[in-house]
């Protein structure tokens, strides 16, 4: 199983290598970083949205990244897997 700080590192690199020029800088949201089902849920949003949590400035249907941590793969969350990080009680 992957430490949650390497697959975290990897959500970073992928998509750091996801971003093209016309979107605006995207980080990750750590503070929404959270495991559920054996995946990394790693939410990402502009970089100015995250300095400042204005909603105005915030990227809207940004797919949250996903890590599985037994095998470490990483990519987008599906429309099908959506439940995963909508409908939650955390």
């Amino acid at each position: 199983m992957r430490e949650q700080d390497e697959a975290l590192q990897a959500a970073a690199a992928f998509l750091a290598r996801s971003q093209r020029d016309t979107e605006p800088p995207l980080a990750i949201d750590t503070e929404l970083v959270r495991e559920s089902n054996g995946l990394l849920i790693v939410p990402y949003n502009s970089v100015q949205y995250l300095a400042s949590r204005e909603a105005r400035e915030q990227l809207l249907d940004c797919w949250p990244i996903l890590v599985d941590l037994e095998r470490g793969d990483v990519r987008f969350g599906t429309l099908e897997e959506r439940h995963l990080w909508k409908n939650t009680s955390a």
